[in-house]
């Protein structure tokens, strides 16, 4: 990984449980959508509806950010740039481990199991982070 992450922002990805996924629209518009993920320490883990805006603007234009909500006073911000690449073909999210113990019971409360969850959010997407600013 090319940029430095503190051992608390780490911690941090690690536990919370939505971050926000801002893309660009054809027409230079910001596009952020909460979104579940994994951070394995090097790179963002993220599955999408196919269909989905984002997916779009991304297969358009692959700088992203990445923003975690700030403390009720506006601190803890945390922001993160990368490229963000499709990966059709790869490991659905019931065959990911990590995933599925972070948010089986997100899943269950969305009325889905890991069966029609992975084929509904069929899509992973990859962020690798190439620039981090925590305050």
């Amino acid at each position: 990984m090319s940029i430095d992450i503190s051992p608390e922002l780490d911690a941090r990805l690690r536990k919370e449980m939505v971050i926000w996924l801002t893309s660009v629209r054809a027409d230079g518009t910001p596009q952020p959508a909460p979104v579940w993920f994994l951070w394995d320490g090097e790179s963002f883990l993220i599955f999408s509806q196919p269909q989905a805006r984002k997916v779009g603007n991304i297969r358009a234009n692959p700088k992203v950010a990445l923003n975690l909500n700030s403390d009720a006073d506006g601190g803890a911000v945390a922001v993160l740039w990368g490229q963000a690449r499709l990966e059709p073909g790869a490991p659905p999210a019931k065959e990911v481990a990590a995933y599925l113990a972070k948010y089986r019971q997100g899943i269950a409360d969305i009325g889905m199991d890991p069966d029609s969850f992975s084929d509904g959010y069929s899509l992973t997407i990859r962020v690798v982070p190439t620039r981090v600013r925590e305050d």
